[in-house]
């Protein structure tokens, strides 16, 4: 097997090691090095506990900076990521704790101790992490050291596995490799003409493809910066407007801007892509937005399986009530 780490390797490797600012909340400004500090201590963690090539971490948990270095610090680590959305029920989670049968299980403090019992058959390790970073994956990573050597893993392997309903009966883990993940990234990093000088208006949730591989990877392999919020809210979003250059949503995001008053071309100004997925996007939505700011909303058309297929014209003309053309590797 070779010493590299495909996904680590050309996604977040070339910049891991940058002062320049990765992540931006209400709350706080990441640097590349001190997001990989943190993803650092948690491989290192990962390991300790007996994490495996292969192993999978399942994770339920509100949409925070540290869940997001528990992603990247998965793959370096050589496990697979299993992220849950955080409106499963118990139900739900015991059958994809039984079909997936993850090492480690993350999760939120109020429902710990009903995993503790859906998971009692199985030798998972058990923690917690909440909406504002505490938890005890957070407490137990802190002496840990911020250097990892990434652990090999090819191309071919598989790096996160993804449940979908988008066929009958039980939902299906999707899986995707290193090399699904990667080249993806690629794709839309030339189709959508991402650069280190991109800032991305990140609202969406980062237990499905559109919010972490989608938006994440891609800023993560040009070097830019995400504004990473806790979800939409249309104040929000036209606040931090001023301050980005991108913004992917689903089209309620849309809809709810247009809404606003406050939408407008001056608001508006510094975007350069609006970008919409995950469900269509009315041609009324699309032609209304474009009076009231200008700008030609990119719709894109994707799936668990296989991230982005198809996508509208960066140059060119974007139909409205249509996904584009094939996404070409």
């Amino acid at each position: 097997m070779t010493e590299a780490n495909y996904l680590f390797d050309k996604i977040f490797k070339p910049n891991e090691t940058k002062e320049k600012i990765f992540l931006i909340n209400e709350s706080k400004k990441l640097t590349y090095i001190e997001f990989h500090e943190v993803v650092n201590k948690i491989s290192n963690y990962l390991i300790e506990i007996d994490l495996s090539p292969g192993d999978r971490v399942a994770v339920q948990a509100e949409k925070n900076i540290i869940q997001l270095a528990l992603y990247v610090a998965t793959i370096k680590a050589g496990g697979v990521y299993l992220p849950l959305n955080t409106g499963y029920t118990l139900n739900e989670l015991e059958y994809f704790f039984d079909n997936a049968k993850p090492k480690v299980i993350v999760v939120d403090d109020k429902i710990q101790s009903k995993i503790d019992s859906i998971a009692s058959t199985s030798s998972a390790s058990i923690l917690t992490l909440n909406f504002d970073e505490s938890g005890s994956l957070t407490e137990r990573i802190k002496n840990y050291s911020t250097k990892f050597h990434a652990i090999a893993r090819s191309e071919n392997d598989l790096a996160a596995i993804l449940y979908t309903s988008g066929t009958t009966g039980k939902s299906k883990g999707a899986m995707l490799s290193h090399r699904n993940l990667v080249s993806n990234s690629e794709v839309l990093r030339d189709v959508w003409k991402f650069s280190e000088n991109d800032a991305l208006l990140h609202m969406l949730p980062i237990y499905h493809t559109h919010g972490l591989f989608v938006a994440c990877n891609l800023l993560a392999i040009v070097g830019g910066s995400i504004i990473f919020l806790e979800k939409f809210d249309v104040k929000e979003a036209l606040f931090w407007m001023k301050d980005a250059t991108s913004m992917m949503g689903v089209p309620t995001f849309y809809t709810r801007l247009l809404a606003s008053d406050e939408l407008n071309t001056d608001a508006t100004q510094h975007i350069r892509l609006f970008i919409s997925g995950s469900a269509p996007l009315l041609s009324e939505t699309h032609i209304e937005f474009e009076r009231r700011t200008g700008k030609k909303i990119l719709e894109r058309y994707g799936m668990t399986e296989t991230n982005m297929n198809t996508s509208n014209p960066y140059d060119g003309e974007r139909k409205a009530g249509t996904v584009g053309i094939p996404c070409l590797e």
